[in-house]
């Protein structure tokens, strides 16, 4: 296993929820898959149910989970949050990747 671990930063709020967090595990499966370690911030949405917090402290904690990561990969779609963790793992010198395809090299 690669265990490099990979940092999905994609849609949440924009658009359908369910939908955006789907996708989002059917990527990590595919990472899994090819050895990678996925982190997926999608699935604090359970925690968000139970006991909300604001956007400002999600993405406080999506940093730090971030900045353990050794790589990001941003999926497409509109995204105010995945733009600025892309701008943050760019502060931090994380490569960012598109695609699985670019990722894998």
């Amino acid at each position: 296993m690669n265990k490099m671990m990979v940092y999905i930063s994609a849609p949440y709020s924009q658009g359908d929820v369910a939908l955006n967090i789907r996708r989002v595990i059917e990527m990590a499966d595919k990472l899994l898959e090819a050895g990678y370690i996925p982190l997926v911030p999608h699935l604090t949405a359970l925690w968000d149910l139970i006991s909300p917090k604001s956007w400002n402290i999600w993405m406080e904690i999506d940093k730090v989970y971030l900045s353990k990561c050794d790589a990001v990969l941003r999926l497409d779609g509109p995204s105010i949050g995945a733009n600025l963790e892309i701008r943050y793992a760019g502060k931090l010198g994380k490569p960012v990747y598109y695609s699985l395809e670019e990722l894998k090299g």
